[in-house]
This record gives structure tokens, C-alpha cells and sequence, in this order.
């Protein structure tokens, strides 16, 4: 059973770096894309980015792009959300998603969810 664990959230002031972690267990890194997804309440959960099982293609959502990086350590079962330059509206609760051997996609249509973490910025 893979189970995903994400790590990092906490409350920043507007313009801070947060760096979100998503460690997979009980599976294998490498075969799987991995997505962030925000959700705001009662709100769907939006695409923030994603990178394939190969680790040669990224995506981010236009809103975050040249701020937020995806990235990903087979070695170390991880995958990460670099957040930098945050802005308020960048509130919400974050997930990890896990995908098998597919290309990245923009709807929640993912084999395996964390619990999802917190990040606040105030303004």
C-alpha cells in the first residue's frame, strides 16, 4: 500500500520561501508522476505542478510559475515544492499526488492522495 506524507507547511509573511516535502512509502518513486495540488474551503482542489516518473518534464499552473519549482529524489523517495516569493493567495492546504508511469495531468485524476499540509501566508 503506497502512503504519501507531506511535510513543510507552516505560517510565512508574503514574499517568504516555504519548501514542502512529500515522502513516498511503501512504494517506489520512480515509477510514479508526481502532482501539488491546493485546495482551498469549498474550493476544488487546483493543479499547482507536477513532474513525470522519468523526472524530464515539469508543469506548473500559470500562477505559480517562476515561483514554485517540482522536483524529485528517487534516491531519497521524495518529492519536493519549492515555494519562494509566496503571495497570499497562495494559502491553502497542499497535497501530493501519485500517478502511475503517466503523463502529467492537470485534473485530480491520481492513484494515491497525502493528508495534505497547511501553508498560511499572511499579507
Amino acid at each position: 500500500q503506497v502512503q504519501l506524507v507531506e511535510s513543510g507547511g507552516g505560517l510565512v509573511q508574503a514574499g517568504d520561501s516555504l519548501r514542502l516535502s512529500c515522502a513516498v512509502l511503501g512504494g517506489t518513486l520512480s515509477i510514479y508522476t508526481m502532482a501539488w495540488f491546493r485546495q482551498d474551503p469549498g474550493k476544488d482542489r487546483e493543479f499547482v505542478g507536477g513532474i513525470t516518473w522519468s523526472g524530464g518534464i515539469t508543469d506548473h499552473a500559470d500562477a505559480v510559475k517562476g515561483r514554485f519549482t517540482v522536483s524529485r529524489d528517487n534516491a531519497n523517495n521524495t518529492v519536493y515544492l519549492q515555494m519562494n516569493s509566496l503571495k497570499s493567495e497562495d494559502t491553502g492546504v497542499y497535497y501530493c499526488a501519485a500517478k502511475y508511469r503517466s503523463m502529467i495531468i492537470r485534473s485530480p485524476n491520481y492513484h494515491y492522495w497525502g493528508q495534505g499540509t497547511q501553508v498560511t501566508v499572511s499579507s
